[in-house]
């Protein structure tokens, strides 16, 4: 499993490169280029060209010709690669969150078409100005009592920030790896932070494989988990703080000018 991290920050993000990457979209698939230049914020366009870079520029790495690459969505919208037909098979998953656009793919998931590979990242911060209780309570009816319990009993507030969003970036990841889409009751799961537990429906999912990883963008923290089912009958998580061989993280322009030049190459 890899994880590939962009950060993008609009004022670096210039009109030239944004058309330029955009044009290579326009080559390879018409139907995604048009959804794109419908977004009404520029800020979201660029996320989901970024997104649509990072799943073709990981396939071109696997040897795959730009123009053989074909992508669909299942009925719960999770994207997944119709063809090639790769083996092993490959499955990926893209999330976002301010400036944060990551990828995690894996070619050891089971469950095809999309397989069971998620991921989720969140910026550690409270909108606005609404307090951290106040911030929770808008999401209780997604927690469980135990979670509540271990949030508001970590010794700093800090913590407590860093809790609730391992809880849910954890049940994000999970959810996004089943392909269910929303709707998904989130208090049918139990993420035990301090035990580095997590229960579905009251028992542990067997045959999962969970990382927990921190990234950071100057003064911004991000905290991110990726879920991946092996079914090979254990289930564990961990945690890496640090990018490395599995995780590797990009400023949006250089990923984007490599990614202009490698595609338009072929």
């Amino acid at each position: 499993m890899q994880v590939w991290a962009v950060f993008y920050h609009p004022t670096l993000f210039t009109e030239d490169l944004y058309q330029r990457a955009l044009g290579v979209i326009d080559v390879l698939d018409p139907e995604a280029s048009a959804r794109i230049r419908r977004f009404y914020r520029r800020e979201d366009a660029c996320r989901t060209l970024i997104g649509h870079l990072l799943r073709r520029l990981m396939l071109l790495e696997k040897g795959v010709d730009p123009g053989a690459m074909k992508f669909a969505i299942t009925e719960a919208g999770k994207p997944y690669i119709v063809s090639p037909n790769l083996d092993p098979p490959l499955g990926f998953n893209i999330t976002h969150d301010n400036a944060l656009v990551a990828m995690a793919f894996s070619s050891r998931t089971q469950n095809p078409p999309a397989f069971s590979v998620g991921i989720d990242v969140m910026r550690l911060h409270i909108p606005g100005k609404e307090s951290f209780p106040s911030f929770v309570h808008t999401m209780g009816d997604q927690l469980t009592a135990r979670e509540h319990c271990l949030i508001f009993s970590a010794a700093s507030s800090g913590e407590n920030l860093q809790r609730f969003f391992w809880i849910w970036t954890m049940k994000e990841a999970y959810t996004k790896a089943l392909g269910v889409g929303l709707g998904f009751d989130f208090k049918r799961l139990e993420f035990d932070v301090e035990d580095r537990i997590l229960r579905a429906d009251g028992e542990v999912p067997v045959g999962w494989h969970f990382r927990m990883f921190v990234l950071r963008d100057e003064e911004d923290v991000y905290e991110g988990v990726v879920a991946e089912f092996l079914g090979d009958g254990r289930t564990d998580i961990v945690c890496q703080n640090e990018p490395g061989e599995w995780l590797k993280q990009y400023d949006a322009v250089s990923f984007v000018e490599q990614a202009i030049l490698r595609l338009s190459a072929h």
